[in-house]
């Protein structure tokens, strides 16, 4: 990667510590934890989502309301709707949220009402895009194509960087292969090159790796004792109802419990978890709803 300039460590310590808001970084000693359904469903739903996760060590919210689909026919995503509900959830409890952004005009929209913009494994090489996304400040995660080489991926990066914009988290979220048990091939080994020739964080997105819930704790944990920078899961009120991605998602109560079986395996190595929001912990979630 003789070409990679900008993702290049200046020093062997040095790394990159990446903003979502004012209290929540992704990059230095505390880990980022993101929770969420892998789609924007309701209101209800996200305050539910919200409400369970927010006094956890969860400090971030994911929901696609812009669905990337094999099928045309599948569920597309609520849209702008789907983005007013984000920007509402984010504010009430104060818990930054990342949504993923699948073309340039909807990025200005995005770069309003949603902390970090993700560019899902399908876009990772639609520069026109990455240029686009180099010319905002706002935090981007990068994830990984699903063929791509670390050269490709890296590169991917640059062009963000490249445009003038400093913020990217890169995300490996598994690659392709010939076995079909797992939905793709989580490679821990990428996050631990990437940790090395790049400054950039490095997350992992378990869920897409594995595609079976049962599965998703284990990868997590083993994503940061290779030294991720933290993890996305996929987690929702009731997962077989999920209109996306039902098979991998896990529960709420599930998602705090990897949540905090994270904290050993950070402090082997020097790194922490983060406290939960301070949210009013007797407000009921029945008030909570009603005020979405």
């Amino acid at each position: 990667m003789k070409d990679a300039t900008l993702t290049r460590k200046s020093s062997p310590d040095h790394r990159s510590v990446i903003a979502l808001t004012d209290t929540v970084a992704v990059g230095g000693d505390t880990l980022l934890i993101v929770g969420g359904p892998c789609a924007v469903e309701s209101a209800d739903q996200m305050a539910q989502v919200a409400h369970h996760l927010a006094p956890t060590p969860v400090q971030a919210l994911r929901g696609g309301v812009f669905k990337p689909r094999t099928s045309p026919y599948a569920f597309q995503g609520m849209g702008d709707a789907g983005l007013r509900i984000l920007d509402d959830i984010r504010r009430r409890f104060q818990m930054p949220v990342i949504s993923e952004v699948m073309a340039i005009d909807q990025i200005p929209a995005m770069v309003a009402q949603v902390d970090v913009l993700q560019v899902g494994s399908r876009n990772m090489q639609n520069f026109d895009l990455l240029k686009a996304l180099g010319s905002t400040d706002k935090a981007v995660l990068l994830k990984r194509g699903l063929a791509a080489t670390l050269e490709e991926f890296v590169m991917a990066a640059e062009y963000i960087l490249s445009h003038g914009n400093p913020n990217v988290i890169l995300c490996e979220r598994g690659i392709r292969s010939f076995d079909p048990y797992t939905r793709n091939v989580l490679d821990l080994g990428a996050v631990v090159a990437l940790k090395q020739i790049t400054h950039l964080p490095v997350m992992v997105d378990p869920s897409h790796a594995a595609g079976k819930r049962e599965l998703v704790p284990a990868l997590a944990r083993a994503a940061i004792a290779a030294g991720a920078d933290g993890v996305i899961v996929e987690c929702h009120p009731v997962p077989d109802e999920s209109v996306s991605d039902a098979r991998q998602a896990l529960t709420l109560e599930d998602m705090v419990t990897l949540a905090r079986s994270l904290d050993p395996i950070a402090a082997a190595l020097g790194r922490q978890l983060a406290e939960g929001a301070a949210i009013t912990p007797d407000r009921p979630l029945a008030a909570t709803l009603a005020a979405v």
